[in-house]
């Protein structure tokens, strides 16, 4: 805005000074009406004006987009592999690579680049934690992707920002980035001590309500792929 206005500033002060009326040498020409290059000039401004902003928002929207790769700053090179799902009123992560899973906790080294795929297991939903990255939307039957890192450890709140009912206001989680090897030896006391989330514990996670964090021990490895299937069934439609 800067760009525009303090030229056209300067410009209001240099021809009121110009064509003062002490000024011999400025011309009056009553008759004026077409100039070639003043009208070049007012339509270039604008143009480049705009150009520069859509370049701009064109360029950062893409830079910006959840599901475009982020490259690795530090730490492993591929990507940790999570999967989402959105449940009335909690959230389930699950750690196919390890065999665990949390409900409203999520335990990420810092430093590496975290590939998220989410779903929900119920209404539609959207993913947000504000300090990590963009918000993405989940729904029943469907993936979306979203790719985020926390570049140093810390705990970082996320939430729903997508009404779902009742406990809408409750369905909050905490991210914690911790060091890798504290990472390792979170995987290994769930791995021994967590409760075992099978395709039972999933429906009584999956009933209505909300839920403190809890850590899992993952005896279904296809979970995932299993609520998505679920979703997609005829016989978890409802007629319109």
């Amino acid at each position: 805005m800067l760009a525009l206005i303090v030229p056209i500033i300067v410009l209001t002060l240099v021809f009121a000074w110009w064509f003062r009326a002490g000024n011999k040498r400025a011309k009056r020409k009553p008759d004026w009406n077409y100039s070639g290059a003043l009208e070049v000039v007012n339509w270039m401004v604008p143009l480049m004006i705009i150009l520069f902003l859509g370049g701009m928002g064109w360029m950062a929207a893409h830079a910006l987009d959840p599901a475009k790769p982020l490259p690795a700053q530090s730490g492993p090179g591929a990507p940790l592999e999570i999967q989402v799902v959105s449940l009335d009123w909690k959230w389930l992560f699950i750690y196919p690579g390890a065999g665990v899973a949390t409900v409203n906790h999520l335990v990420v080294p810092a430093g590496r680049v975290l590939h998220l795929q989410l779903t929900s297991g119920s209404v539609m939903n959207s993913f947000f934690v504000p300090q990590l990255g963009s918000q993405i939307y989940t729904m029943a039957g469907m993936t979306t992707t979203l790719y985020l890192q926390a570049d140093h450890p810390g705990t970082f709140p996320g939430r729903s920002v997508q009404f779902s009912g009742d406990g809408f206001s409750d369905m909050r989680f905490d991210v914690d980035a911790v060091a890798p090897s504290d990472y390792e030896a979170w995987l290994a006391r769930t791995r021994a001590s967590g409760a075992r989330l099978d395709a039972a514990g999933y429906a009584a996670l999956a009933r209505p309500g909300t839920s403190a964090a809890r850590d899992y021990q993952l005896a279904e490895p296809r979970l995932f792929n299993t609520i998505l299937a679920a979703s997609m069934s005829p016989a978890s439609s409802s007629p319109h």
